[in-house]
């Protein structure tokens, strides 16, 4: 009998310390939570056997207890890496099926998903522009994905250039040529916007004409083009500029309305208006004094922000801001019979309790933190101690077993 008992402290043993060996081994995993072998003794009795005189049997393994005490916090660069200050799990798509973990490093797929190590998605509660969620439950629940861009694109259908022409310019030599400078005064770029929002350069060249000795008036041949194509009024080009004696423009009267073209990559064409009206020719150099146009290119993602209400906010380069979803929020009643899936994952059992989601730093649940990690809750001084002592409960249930084979031995020895 007391080889069973001796054996029955063996395993125990070697169960305490494969637990203490995995809370050790995973030290440094984010959101691990460590666990504690228990045991309780096992007793051999009926109802005839007086308790003065019971021999235990040994002992057996009673649970392998989580402990889902926080870890450290740990401070890092990116706005999606999350944890919860206080009791709750995120809410993972893995593989069609509810994940929970305390493990919130979380990444951007090539879809603009926001998915962890694994490729589980995280789920959030669908909000409305103000941020109010707008469905609750599990059937609630949506995938976060970051959107590229945010607004309509509008091509640009008016163009406003300002410059002043110097008065003291001389003609250049030669006809025109884009690609030689010496050929043009001057020249300017504008960035216009296509039906698609991708931006696309207007370059202005300024030519000053030989006039007539004793002339009054200036005037100036304006070539256009969009990339290489250039632009006409009426299948002409250049465009003319004239400026009396003040300096004062007198013509065009009214902004120039350009011949329909092809931007680069798109099979709409498209058309707008120059207005000059601002321009001058004075004896200063050249400048652009005012420009503008009405396209709007749409915005791209430049950041993320998550607040402590788990509230997800993404801001766009045009100045635009989009509320994209709330973390949900998982939380049990009894959290310690939640089964461990690894990777840092656990699934409900009937033990733990159906999963109860809701919004982070409302009742029970605890605050949403952004550019945080949750470290493991593993004290290594604390795990070695222990290690020793299992060790050490491991040799003497040893020594036992082995007194108790010495002690049979010597009974087998005895000759009558």
């Amino acid at each position: 009998m007391s080889f069973y008992t001796s054996l029955s402290g063996l395993k125990a043993s070697q169960t305490d310390m494969s637990v203490i060996s995995h809370n050790i081994a995973n030290s440094a995993t984010n959101g691990f939570k460590k666990s504690k072998a228990t045991f309780s003794d096992v007793m051999a009795s009926s109802l005839s056997t007086d308790p003065t005189k019971q021999v235990g049997s040994g002992t057996v393994v009673q649970q392998n207890r989580q402990n889902f005490k926080e870890g450290n916090y740990n401070s890092t660069a990116s706005a999606l890496d999350l944890a919860i200050s206080g009791d709750g799990f995120f809410a993972v798509n893995n593989g069609g099926n509810l994940s929970y973990t305390r493990n919130g490093a979380f990444q951007v797929d090539t879809n603009g998903m926001v998915t962890d190590a694994q490729g589980s998605n995280l789920q959030v509660y669908p909000v409305d522009q103000n941020g109010n969620v707008t469905a609750t439950g599990t059937d609630g629940l949506i995938g976060l994905k970051l959107p590229e861009t945010s607004g309509a694109p509008v091509a640009t259908g008016k163009v406003t250039l300002d410059v002043n022409l110097s008065s003291s310019a001389t003609v250049p030599k030669g006809p025109f040529n884009r690609t030689n400078a010496t050929t043009y005064n001057n020249s300017t770029t504008t960035t216009i916007y296509d039906a698609a929002g991708n931006a696309q350069s207007v370059v202005n060249y300024y030519v000053r004409d030989e006039m007539p000795e004793g002339s009054t008036t200036t005037s100036w041949s304006v070539y256009s083009f969009v990339g290489e194509q250039p632009l006409r009024v009426g299948g002409t080009s250049p465009q003319t500029m004239t400026f009396d004696a003040s300096g004062t423009m007198t013509s065009p009267t009214e902004a120039v309305a350009f011949d329909a073209f092809l931007p680069k990559g798109q099979a709409t064409q498209q058309s707008f208006t120059l207005d000059y009206a601002g321009s001058t020719e004075i004896s200063s150099v050249f400048s652009v004094d005012g420009r503008s146009q009405d396209g709007v290119a749409p915005g791209t993602l430049s950041g993320v922000s998550v607040d402590k209400y788990g509230l997800i906010t993404a801001s766009f380069s045009n100045g635009d801001t989009q509320a994209l979803g709330k973390v949900a929020v998982a939380n049990f009643n009894n959290p310690e019979g939640l089964r461990q899936d690894g990777n840092s994952y656990w699934s409900a059992t009937g033990q733990s309790g159906k999963v109860k989601l809701g919004e982070a730093n409302t009742s029970s649940n605890g605050a949403v933190m952004s550019s945080t990690l949750e470290g493991s809750n593993v004290d290594i001084t604390e795990e070695l101690v222990g290690l020793i002592a299992a060790q050490r409960n491991f040799q003497a249930n040893a020594k036992a077993l082995d007194t108790a084979s010495q002690i049979s031995q010597t009974i087998f020895n005895i000759r009558a």
